[in-house]
């Protein structure tokens, strides 16, 4: 695939001719076009709003998550707990030693926590109590888990790698086989492993926005010859993966690879991904430095974002027109306008 940091310019084209509900929002996938390439032949489609640059907005404690709510403004993990931000007042504690990572309103407004410090997933509900959705599959305790997304069914995906110390892993198969894997909790409460082998580290998870698809970012930035992959796998309406489809969509190559991950209404992906610096021996800055890559829902590159500081983590929508991308990266929050509109769970994008 054409790299936009080399001498050569990157100009592609993709066309998706399907139509898509997704709880509420209907779309026609529409041709999608790098910004900045000039074709008469070619209707373009922005990625940013005209004029919009990224724009730091506080400089400590977004460590991951973004998750946005109507009222409350921006919430995202850092310092231990589930913080939260509005413009012109100061970062404030929701949940203090939460121990969170990704975070997520499913579609009835209620928090979706990932909590690798306690090593479950929970939901925070209308009425402020907690439900621990899962805390161990088949008796064994999970990794870390990670990050978190939700189909049209309710059904919600969560990734479960380890990054750091193994020791403490349970998670092994009958050949003793360290998995990090990815799981599917039913709206009965049941839980699945639907991803166990199939890729080296699981991070961001994300449905695609027709809810055919369940996006894997593949990272593990342990080993200097691991996975840095995006990969996509066909999705039943049940949450069971067809395993056989698994496709490649990206490889970040020695950069660090992908993490969070979110959507617009076009179903274009966003990706956090890559570093500024070299961190010999895992990880080196080119050939894809820090920020967000854009994708079509079929896999073409459609541009980059940088974002000046390590690690780019995640982003996610935001704003009451959801026009507004949240980034967290090295603790720093950064904001920049979109030309479209978020397509997430709750609250739901108008057409």
């Amino acid at each position: 695939m054409p790299n936009p940091f080399s001498t050569k310019s990157l100009c592609r084209f993709t066309q998706e001719k399907r139509s898509s509900h997704f709880h509420g929002l209907r779309y026609a996938c529409l041709p999608l076009l790098l910004v900045g390439c000039q074709s008469p032949s070619l209707t373009q489609l922005p990625i940013w709003e005209t004029g919009s640059r990224p724009v730091e907005r506080i400089s400590q404690g977004a460590g991951e998550g973004p998750a946005w709510h109507p009222e409350k403004g921006v919430l995202f993990s850092g310092e231990g707990s589930i913080l939260i931000w509005k413009p012109d007042q100061k970062v404030q504690a929701l949940v203090k030693d939460a121990g969170t990572n990704g975070l997520l309103f499913d579609h009835e407004g209620r928090l979706l926590t990932c909590e690798p410090l306690h090593r479950r997933v929970r939901r925070l509900e209308s009425d402020g109590s907690w439900t621990t959705l899962t805390a161990d599959y088949n008796g064994l305790a999970y990794n870390t888990p990670n990050d978190i997304t939700v189909d049209a069914a309710g059904n919600i995906f969560f990734s479960d790698p380890r990054y750091g110390d193994r020791d403490s892993m349970e998670m092994r198969d009958d050949l003793g086989r360290a998995i990090e894997g990815v799981y599917c909790i039913r709206p009965n409460g049941t839980v699945d492993r639907v991803i166990t082998h199939e890729v080296d580290r699981p991070n961001g998870v994300l449905v695609s926005a027709d809810d055919s698809f369940l996006y894997v970012a593949d990272n593990n930035n342990n080993q200097s010859d691991g996975a840095r992959k995006l990969w996509r796998f066909d999705k039943e309406a049940d949450g069971s993966l067809d395993i056989s489809s698994q496709k490649l969509i990206f490889d970040w190559k020695t950069s660090r690879g992908p993490d969070g991950m979110t959507q617009d209404a076009l179903g274009r992906i966003y990706v956090a991904a890559g570093v500024n610096r070299n961190k010999l021996p895992y990880e080196t800055r080119l050939p894809y430095p820090a920020g967000i890559f854009v994708f079509s829902p079929s896999g073409e590159w459609l541009g980059h974002l940088p974002i000046p500081h390590d690690e780019v983590t995640n982003c996610a929508f935001g704003d009451p027109d959801l026009r507004t991308l949240y980034i967290t990266a090295g603790g720093h929050l950064w904001t920049i306008r979109t030309a479209y509109a978020g397509a997430i769970p709750w609250p739901a994008t108008t057409p």
